[in-house]
């Protein structure tokens, strides 16, 4: 009977590393994609028609990679996925509402509600049932 307890404990955990390490590993891939300044790279492209200025693009990928590295850290996980959501929702309101390209948001948007899912099912139980 404990032994179970004790499977499934660590099968969680372990679940939850997986998951929160595949979810730092993405952003920091995406945070990390915004740096190289190249003239014709996507980002760089992309952030002239925001039209905020590069300082953007730099100030998202570090906010990406931030976001990323609070999710490694278990007692800081719900901000990390907390900040990651929220950054997806920035993006996919900036796609669809100042570059008018709404169906080019669709990746941010579900992006968002993934992040948001899992900021969900990591709140603390209940105490009192």
């Amino acid at each position: 009977m404990f032994e179970t307890t004790r499977a499934h404990e660590h099968r969680d955990r372990l679940g939850d590393w997986v998951l929160r390490g595949g979810v730092a590993l993405a952003f920091v891939l995406f945070g990390a994609d915004k740096f190289p300044s190249q003239p014709g790279s996507v980002w760089v492209r992309f952030f002239d028609q925001v039209g905020v200025g590069q300082w953007f693009r730099y100030f998202t990928g570090i906010v990406e990679i931030a976001g990323a590295l609070f999710v490694l850290i278990p007692q800081t996980a719900r901000i990390g996925l907390a900040l990651l959501a929220t950054t997806m929702a920035c993006a996919a309101g900036i796609v669809s509402f100042r570059l008018g390209r709404p169906a080019d948001g669709i990746f941010a948007e579900i992006l968002c509600v993934v992040l948001s899912a899992l900021w969900w099912a990591r709140r603390s139980p209940d105490p009192e049932g």
